[in-house]
């Protein structure tokens, strides 16, 4: 596998150099924003395939989402397929005062990390795809496809729908979806639990319109006041979730060290962890549930007056082994149960349902994944992690393609920060996973 490994590290030059060629188009399918950069960047990963030697490569789009771009390297006779994922969208830069460069769509170096919006999540995995099929000079001894997404960061909401389309197209004996993160920068891994998301609206009423808090405060309640206990009562005292009907999932044998955790997350040093268990548990196989924003005057511009009405935006990270529609209806039935002084409660799904899963990582495919890992890493074995991020398609290609093994792999690491400011990417761990794959193409052989 030398050769392999040695054309992999001399094409990693012109690899940076397309990756932050790429960091450098704004591609955010958020509603509301200017759409162009998203089709700029497909242009850009269509031309990159192309230029890499596929037979085909064209973009694919279904009912008026973003577009993705397919392409297709045939298959050598007997040969398997592996349809390779990623995505080229990314997340909105947020407060551009907390990031440490100027623009966060130019990528800056230092002490060994690239930084900018996208470098990880997941520009990088489009070009570790890119990496492995020049590292054969386009003649990969396997069949590649490949889909780049265009609007996964916005939740996906056509691509269900253009994988059903497309299912024959796409169809593959081997799946490998690099959208997720590596347990160490030192030690790699393949991610076999991914939990799920719904996110709801839920809105108390007491009042038919604002009145004096001195004439009716102390028996007329407050919509504000009766939000708070509502949404209190979705944690125990322990900091666990407590709504009843919501699945925890199974454990791993792997713990964080509580350090680490602290560091990684930017805890302040009188703040506590919350939950039990283990800290590996609460992060990967158990559900959350996090008030994302509520709805109410300002805290400069309130009134000295009870307010009618309030409303929270509550997110809930669901388990392997759970699924969305079960827990919509636990968490319905919890908030509704639980309404505070007679309030009037409505619960109002936001967008699509999410559901976690689980992968059986075992099989001929799964062992070729970690020799290939173990070889890029001078020996190190991979490690099965859990994440407890969602990304729902995954069990979309479960259930369209049933027979594929599915392959959860990364360019992620715990200092990467992807959604956040000071998104980067470890530059010798990017090599290692570009090496990786493309070794993965060879081990898959049959």
């Amino acid at each position: 596998m030398s050769d392999v490994v040695n054309a992999v590290r001399a094409a990693m030059p012109a690899v940076r150099a397309d990756l932050e060629a790429l960091v450098k188009i704004p591609a955010i399918a958020f509603e509301g924003l200017d759409h162009e950069p998203v089709r700029q960047g497909a242009n850009a990963v269509q031309r990159l395939l192309e230029e890499a030697g596929a037979a085909e490569a064209r973009q694919l789009s279904h009912g008026g989402g973003q577009p993705s771009v397919y392409a297709h390297f045939p298959a050598p006779a007997g040969q398997p397929t592996v349809l390779l994922y990623a995505h080229q969208d990314v997340q909105p830069v947020g407060d551009l005062a907390k990031w440490e460069q100027p623009d966060p769509f130019t990528v800056v170096e230092k002490d060994g990390r690239l930084y900018g919006r996208g470098v990880a999540d997941d520009k990088a995995g489009v070009m570790a795809h890119v990496a492995a099929l020049r590292a054969y000079g386009g003649k990969p001894p396997v069949g590649v496809k490949l889909l780049i997404e265009g609007e996964e960061e916005f939740g996906s909401p056509t691509l269900e729908g253009l994988l059903r389309e497309h299912q024959d197209l796409l169809a593959a004996d081997v799946v490998v979806i690099a959208d997720s993160q590596n347990w160490r920068t030192e030690v790699p891994a393949l991610t076999t639990t991914l939990r799920g998301v719904i996110n709801v609206y839920v809105e108390v009423a007491v009042l038919k319109g604002a009145v004096h808090s001195g004439l009716f405060g102390g028996p007329v309640p407050d919509a504000l006041t009766a939000l708070a206990r509502l949404v209190a009562t979705l944690h125990d005292d322990a900091g666990d979730v407590a709504v009843a009907g919501l699945v925890s999932g199974r454990s791993s044998d792997l713990d964080y060290d509580e350090a680490a955790l602290r560091h990684e997350a930017g805890m302040l040093p009188g703040a506590e962890f919350i939950g039990t268990g283990r800290l590996t548990e609460r992060l990967w196989s158990k559900p959350t549930a996090t008030v994302l924003g509520i709805d109410a005057p300002g805290a400069a511009e309130s009134a000295n007056a009870l307010q009618p009405r309030a409303r929270a935006k509550v997110s809930f990270r669901l388990a392997a082994g759970d699924s969305a529609a079960n827990a919509l209806k636990a968490v319905e039935e919890h908030l509704l149960a639980n309404a505070p002084w007679g309030a009037e409660v409505t619960v109002t799904p936001e967008g699509g349902l999410g559901d976690p899963c689980a992968i059986d990582a075992t099989g001929p495919s799964y062992d070729a994944a970690r020799a290939a890992f173990a070889e890029a890493w001078d020996g190190t074995e991979p490690v099965e992690i859990g994440v407890g991020g969602s990304i729902p398609m995954i069990a979309t290609f479960q259930e369209l393609f049933p027979e594929a093994a599915i392959l959860v792999t990364g360019v992620e690491d715990q200092y990467s920060n992807p959604h956040g400011p000071n998104e980067s990417l470890d530059i010798a761990m990017f090599e290692r996973v570009c090496v990786a794959e493309a070794l993965l193409l060879e081990k898959l052989k049959r």
